[in-house]
């Protein structure tokens, strides 16, 4: 017979469970158990291992772990492979702080060979930790298995995807103004750049621009980025603005601008004096505004898209034919000679002196506005004009499911309606080369698919590696007669890698290519919303070119994680607690839970709070746990008492008669049924509230109104089929939380096991072994959920009126007064009264239709915000004649739903009906108490009652003794006799209670309350002063 200990450390459990799932290769054991099964393909999007896991990677790893676990659990075989994203700018920046590198001619001087072994030498930097930190969370998932985008096979399939694209047209070359980073020297693509925006001070300077024609008129333009005014080349202006000439009233200058901007000069408009209209076009393109500046924009087309883009259009400037004094840092080259050496940001300041020495600078101050920064040296970017390779980005939303849908209908639609083409060149060393071989005058390109094609053209054999220092020596001989052709310098994208994936960790198609085909594309992938402008963005794209369809069926999309105060986790401010701590402190199956019932789970931001995570332990854990402690309690006092052995009915032969068996079993049926469908869409969020539900309906309802039963007050019989119940939905609970609480359930499974008769052929040792269940339909039974529903709905109301007034539950009542209309409620409620009864203590409970006889009347309020819109000035009218309704006239609405009061109409929704109970109508003169709810109402007769109070404090002196039981760890086969001498007790209430409730002392502790005369030899376990009301006595627990 097991024996459940009284306390538990669900951290130090976890721990035990750990070694158990090692010692029986677990996850290992699972997956060939479930060979050969229907293919759930999951894919898993990779983190960097530079840094360690965070809340949202235990977030996502929780939503990935539950479903795929589930997935097996419902009869599928799930691979689940571990990634490592091991290219890209995360992992250069650490090196270029390590050796201090700024410059690509530092690179250099190292050399590409050194610089990439330095990378490879940190990638896995925190792989060992990332792998601990996963076990412990309880998350299933194969490291040894796993794929990084460094190995050679890897990059091969990336080289493929590219190679393909490429051949289709989907790739090209252009000369592009693209966020740039200076610090990682590298452009960035559009939605890397969405990333990380901060609010900045930049400058707001208005410059003058003096026409040729007239060096005393001056246009007028503004700039935040007073840096870019050395490369100006133009200045805009929108040809379908009028703009105006004035003449500033202090200085005499006359300038151009919008009349609507005036307000850049002036507080006070009228300072200027307006010296006639005109359009003075420069360069004329719709593309100023006029909410912001002066209405006409400064051009520098190697800082601005715009810029760029209108002076093409106006023959400024030439296909790449472009001044960009800028270096690859952000330095001004020689070419400035007044800034040379200085980094564009640093020289806005000595700009605008020197711009105002030339009585150039008009207006001069500062604004706060949102900017981009680099995600990963968050330094500010800037807009600059590079050579780089797109892919091109069409039509490529496809119909597939995202929970929650909102995502996918809003923030992903709009982006994509907006996307443009995706920047996949890098100007970096450590990541997959861009398979490109180019002559010197870019006429004849060779795109690269494989290895083996690599060492055909190039003649080289042997070729292991991929990255720069392994290939860019190599030449291809020119067909065309060009001498050979050199690779393209740049990297790729370590988001072009990461969108490779579902090819790429299979080898494909080099290898398992009619594996891949048979399951792709995947059934199921889970990130962050951050992930839309991301890894699912480049996912999609990738997939739609190459495939003509989406590379996922169902995507759960998380919500992000943040501090406590609503700001994002910073290492540096400490803002949150360090996971591991909130493991070892709370254990894994308590975070995850508090994390995947949370807003999170429905994309929405969760405001992580440890006291939440703390309470979990006491509204769930402790209390499941009890449940479960209870039934093996109760199995050893009916072995001991009755030498019974429990055997679990696995095939539902047992006739259950009992209604609270029949009822718990049934909701149990009805939430396996529900979790099934809910969890086919993927919709965890409406699936753990209602998992969490039964658990308490478990333990706060069915074993709280079955104890006796259970302990065996009611016959052997009768125990049986309450533990049969009690086993059932214990043993249904484990299988069904298994997926979203793992340890747990592994722990009450180890000892429930022992009461299931054993089956020949299956390995039942773990219970995520085990099929999900299924609906048993023999349990099924509408009426009982229905009648249980509405009995507990009457309790709660009862419960609340007991609150309201201070009275303790042990304090007994003499009626409650159900009130409803419906003979069904009635009869469900009177099928039931047994349960009120003793829940609420109270002699009779009563069910009437008859308000009237119960002082019950309704009143009609308006709807103000339903009428207010529709009624307008009549509101007021009909708001004085609700006030003289007479109760026909209330009666009417109450029953029709309709009502003419002052010639309006009045319909269903538009008046609230208020049930009103008035007690004056109480002949008997007793206190009445009542709440409504719905469609029911019930009073309850408050008033004290003699012999009712002397049965309380019967109730409290039972509630002592076991109170002192449980403090001296005493366990229910115990046989302990209970003694006491009173020490106070004014008026004599509570020895008179102790005779007159005698029968009912002795009947509910088992044996009689003796006053105490010594122990008489015996062992005296405890003794402890005791208070009930007024009255002190001293209990005695003494050995049997």
């Amino acid at each position: 017979m097991a024996t459940v200990p009284s306390n538990i450390s669900f951290p130090a459990e976890e721990h035990r469970i750990l070694e158990f799932w090692k010692e029986i290769d677990a996850f290992q054991t699972s997956l060939k158990l479930s060979k050969g099964k229907k293919e759930f393909t999951f894919y898993d999007g990779p983190p960097f291992a530079t840094g360690l896991p965070h809340y949202g990677h235990l977030l996502a790893g929780t939503i990935k772990d539950t479903v795929t676990r589930y997935a097996h659990q419902t009869g599928h075989h799930v691979e689940r492979r571990f990634g490592w994203d091991c290219h890209g700018l995360p992992v250069e920046h650490e090196i270029d702080k390590k050796l201090n590198i700024k410059s690509q001619e530092d690179v250099m001087k190292l050399g590409i060979k050194q610089y990439n072994a330095e990378c490879r030498s940190i990638v896995m930097k925190f792989s060992a930790e990332w792998e601990t930190t996963v076990t412990r969370i309880g998350r299933w998932i194969d490291f040894k298995n796993d794929y990084k985008t460094l190995n050679t096979s890897f990059m091969e399939s990336v080289w493929w995807v590219f190679k393909e694209l490429f051949d289709k047209g989907q790739i090209y070359r252009g000369f592009s103004i693209m966020p740039y980073s200076t610090a990682c020297t590298t452009p960035m693509s559009n939605f890397e750049a969405n990333q990380n925006y901060k609010d900045v001070i930049d400058p707001s300077v208005v410059i003058s621009f003096p026409l040729k024609s007239d060096p005393n008129v001056a246009l007028l333009a503004w700039t935040s980025t007073p840096w870019t005014l050395p490369s100006n080349l133009a200045v805009c202006v929108n040809p379908n603005y009028e703009y105006v000439k004035i003449q500033d009233g202090e200085t005499g200058s006359i300038w151009i601008l919008l009349p609507s901007r005036l307000e850049m000069l002036y507080k006070d408009v009228k300072k200027a004096e307006r010296q006639g209209k005109g359009s003075f076009v420069v360069m004329a393109d719709t593309y100023v505004t006029d909410d912001s500046g002066t209405g006409i924009v400064h051009c520098a087309p190697a800082f601005g898209e715009d810029d760029y883009r209108v002076c093409i259009d106006h023959k400024v400037v030439t296909g790449e034919d472009v001044p960009c004094p800028v270096d690859a840092s952000g330095i001004f080259t020689a070419v400035v000679r007044d800034y040379v050496g200085q980094y564009v940001k640093d020289a806005d300041k000595p700009i605008q002196k020197d711009l105002k020495a030339r009585n150039r600078l008009i207006r001069q101050t500062q604004f706060s506005h949102s900017y981009p920064f680099c995600w990963r040296s968050d330094t500010p970017l800037i807009y600059k004009a590079v050579p780089s390779w797109f892919v091109r980005v069409t039509n490529i939303q496809k119909s597939t499911l995202w929970v929650p849908d909102f995502v996918k209908e809003k923030r992903f639609a709009n982006w994509l309606e907006n996307a443009r083409d995706w920047n996949i060149s890098r100007n970096r060393y450590w990541g997959t080369p861009i398979p490109l071989w180019i002559s010197d005058d870019k006429e004849e390109i060779v795109a690269v698919g494989s290895v083996e094609e690599l060492e055909r053209l190039t003649g080289v054999k042997g070729i292991t590696d991929l990255h720069r220092d392994s290939i860019d020596h190599l030449t291809i001989p020119s067909r065309k007669g060009k001498g050979v052709l050199r690779r393209t310098n740049e990297v790729l994208d370590c988001w072009f890698e990461s969108g490779s994936m579902p090819f790429a960790q299979q080898h494909y198609p080099f290898e398992n290519k009619d594996r891949f085909e048979k399951v792709f594309p995947a059934d199921f992938i889970a990130e962050g919303l951050d992930q839309t402008r991301g890894w699912f963005y480049t996912l999609l794209v990738l997939s739609t070119h190459l495939m003509d369809k989406a590379p996922w069926k169902n995507l759960i999309v998380n919500g992000l994680v943040l501090a406590s105060d609503g700001k994002k986790m910073s290492k540096s401010k400490k803002n949150y607690p360090d996971p591991n701590i909130i493991l070892e402190s709370y254990g894994a199956d308590v975070l995850r839970l508090y994390l995947i019932n949370s807003p999170v789970v429905r994309a929405e931001p969760l405001r992580f709070d440890e006291k939440g995570v703390k309470s979990l332990i006491a509204a769930v854990f402790l209390p499941w746990y009890n449940s479960y402690r209870f039934f093996f309690a109760q199995l050893a006092l009916l072995k001991k008492e009755h030498n019974f052995d429990f055997k679990y009915d696995p095939k539902g032969d047992t006739k259950f008669d009992n209604v609270m068996d029949q009822w718990i079993l049934a909701s149990t049926q009805s939430l396996i049924q529900f979790v099934r469908e809910e969890m086919a869409a993927y919709r965890l969020y409406t699936v753990v509230p209602r998992l969490l539900n039964l658990i308490d309906t478990l333990t706060n309802w069915y074993i709280r109104f079955n104890r006796k039963r259970l302990k065996g007050d009611n016959g052997l019989e009768d125990a049986s089929k309450a533990l049969q119940t009690l086993f059932e939905v214990l043993f249904t609970l484990s299988k069904m939380m298994a997926p979203f609480t793992p340890f747990i359930t592994e722990t009450m499974y180890q000892n429930l096991k022992t009461c299931i008769p054993e089956t020949a052929g299956e390995d039942t040792r773990s219970v995520h072994f085990l099929m999900f269940p299924t609906v048993k339909t023999q349990y099924f039974n509408e009426d009982i959920e229905r009648a249980v529903s509405r009995m507990q709905n009457v309790i709660e109301l009862g419960r609340y009126i007991r609150e309201k007034r201070g009275l303790a539950l042990k304090a007994p009542l003499r009626e409650l007064i159900v009130i409803n209309s419906d003979p069904v409620f009635q009869q469900d409620i009177r099928s039931l009264e047994s349960y009120i009864k003793e829940e609420l203590n109270l002699k009779t409970v009563t069910t009437t239709a008859d308000e009237a006889a119960y002082g019950v009347r309704y009143e009609l309020k308006p709807d103000f915000k339903v009428l207010g819109s529709r009624l307008g000035k009549d509101l007021a009218k009909v708001k004085k004649a609700l006030m003289t309704l007479n109760p026909t006239q209330v009666e009417q609405y109450v029953q029709t739903h309709k009502l003419v009061i002052e010639g309006v109409e009045l319909g269903e929704g538009d008046l609230e009906v208020v049930r009103l109970f008035d007690n004056s109508s109480d002949a008997a003169g007793s206190k009445f108490e009542a709440k409504a709810q719905g469609d029911v109402l019930v009073i309850l007769d408050v008033a004290e009652d003699l012999e009712l109070v002397q049965e309380g404090l019967a109730r409290e002196l039972i509630n002592r003794v076991q109170r002192l039981r449980k403090k001296a760890g005493l366990q229910p086969v115990d046989d302990v006799e209970y003694h006491y001498t009173m020490t106070v007790d004014k008026d004599g209430k509570l020895a008179k209670a102790i005779v007159s409730q005698k029968e009912f002392l002795g009947k509910a502790l088992k044996q009689e309350l003796v006053a105490w005369k010594g122990g008489n030899g015996k062992e005296l376990i405890i003794d402890e002063e005791q208070e009930i009301d007024d009255a002190k006595f001293q209990l005695y627990l003494v050995r049997a």
